[in-house]
């Protein structure tokens, strides 16, 4: 049976914190568009729509975890909370303070962060560790967006 009350809180926790970062970057695009971009770069209406579905699925991982009766679900919680607390960090030194090299080595501590997540989550549910693959691929090619502008900007 669905708790829908913890799983429009787990939503609104994960899209809330998207929704907060773009607002704090809100002219990040604007930023994006001015860079000397790698050619794999994709285009900038790909980023919210692709941001947007990754935080509904950190959201239901999350709603997973918090209602399983798994006695390491607090750790797996923290794990989720400090990883969601370094992504929405990343796009200010990236965007609002333009710190790419910085942004870089944070994002690899993104990504480490992720796996670990990614671990905890299933030693609880396979689903909602599965359920943070794609994140864990789109940041990592973030990682080589953001190098790559590093490097030539």
């Amino acid at each position: 049976m669905i708790n829908w009350k913890s799983l429009t809180a787990n939503l609104a926790i994960s899209l809330g914190t998207g929704i907060l970062s773009a607002l704090i970057t809100r002219n990040s695009m604007d930023t994006y568009k001015n860079l000397n971009l790698p050619k794999l770069a994709p285009p900038s209406i790909l980023f919210p729509i692709v941001w947007t579905i990754l935080f509904i699925l950190m959201g239901i991982s999350a709603y997973i975890i918090y209602e399983s009766n798994s006695d390491q679900k607090q750790n797996a919680l923290t794990i989720y909370g400090i990883q969601l607390l370094v992504n929405f960090i990343w796009p200010i030194l990236f965007f609002n303070l333009e710190l790419y090299l910085f942004s870089f080595v944070w994002i690899i501590l993104l990504w480490l962060l992720i796996i670990l997540m990614i671990n905890s989550f299933k030693k609880i549910s396979n689903v909602a560790a599965y359920l943070q693959i794609p994140y864990l691929l789109w940041v990592t090619f973030a990682s080589y967006l953001n190098f790559m502008i590093y490097y030539n900007n």
